[in-house]
């Protein structure tokens, strides 16, 4: 059984540099950092991927094997698929994004590369909203949730990056996201985007509506906030001087999710308050180590790590 099974196709690449105008590279995405972040808290993961052949490529996959992630299709293809992110940290210490597709970026995982065996062998299926922006990618991440639903599987979706992948369509992204959210049982939401599902007010009527047992909402330093339909508590943030926030919130979700398989949860039904309220401090810790070390993939912290730190609090 594998314990997390992740599908993503973008690859988001941190160049590295110094500061203030600091570049710093980043392996794989929100997809490949979660499956990384669950990997090194000693559970097991797989990533449907499908990368570029260059340097960043090789990387990656050298990145993922090194932590024991099983890629479930290493291929790689002629043209990067990558977008390249410029984070620019100004004296202050805010962070400045701009963002230049490069060519490739829409050849991506194919609906027949997600396969059932892996979707069956996984006890959580992850994806985020940037698999959804192009075709292919988003029959194929459509089918593997669909499946996870239909085989009992706890399913994980991310929304994120609205303003790089959909170049600020809320329209398109909002429809692309609600057509998935039948199948979904966690979902992860950020602060900027959730205006794309009407509002924290309206989370618990979607909540009804599609049968979602949980939202977490990130609210950047201040931490985040899960909703239980009506019902929501905020777990507070750890307050750090941060040099930069690269893999942050990747490395938070993935050491999430780890937690609630250390504490054997595999189905929505088996969630409680008290659960998810342990498991978000748990990756609250570890978004906070992340923006503490510089490098996001040498960043993401072990278990041994995390419970140190959850002993300091």
């Amino acid at each position: 059984m594998m314990d997390l099974y992740s599908i993503g196709e973008m690859l988001i690449d941190f160049i590295p540099g110094s500061e203030p105008a600091s570049y710093i590279r980043k392996a794989g995405g929100a997809p490949a950092n979660v499956a990384i972040a669950v990997a090194r808290n000693g559970l097991s993961a797989s990533m449907a991927c499908k990368v570029g052949d260059d340097d960043f490529g090789h990387f990656l996959m050298d990145t993922l094997a090194e932590n024991n992630v099983r890629a479930a299709c290493p291929r790689l293809c002629e043209e990067a698929v990558t977008t390249m992110a410029f984070v620019t940290l100004a004296e202050d210490g805010e962070r400045r994004f701009t963002f230049a597709r490069k060519p490739g970026a829409d050849t991506l995982l194919s609906e027949e590369e997600v396969l059932e065996a892996d979707i069956a062998n996984a006890a959580i299926i992850h994806a985020g909203s940037c698999s959804l922006s192009a075709q292919p990618a988003a029959a194929a991440t459509v089918r593997a949730l669909r499946l996870g639903h239909e085989k009992g599987k706890l399913v994980s979706f991310d929304v994120n990056y609205r303003n790089v992948m959909w170049h600020d369509d809320i329209d398109a992204c909002t429809r692309a996201v609600r057509d998935i959210l039948k199948y979904v049982d966690l979902l992860k939401i950020s602060e900027e985007e959730v205006d794309m599902i009407g509002g924290e007010s309206a989370i618990p009527a979607l909540m009804r509506e599609n049968g979602i047992a949980l939202v977490v909402q990130t609210l950047g330093a201040n931490g985040v906030r899960a909703y239980f339909g009506d019902d929501y508590f905020d777990v507070a943030g750890r307050k750090v001087k941060a040099v930069d926030a690269t893999g942050a919130g990747d490395a938070f979700w993935g050491a999430f999710l780890a937690k609630l398989r250390i504490c054997g949860v595999e189905k929505a039904a088996d969630l409680t308050a008290d659960i998810v309220r342990e498991a978000l401090r748990y990756g609250n810790v570890s978004g906070s180590i992340c923006v503490q070390t510089k490098g996001a993939i040498a960043s993401i912290p072990t278990r041994v790590q995390i419970e140190a730190c959850m002993t300091q609090q």
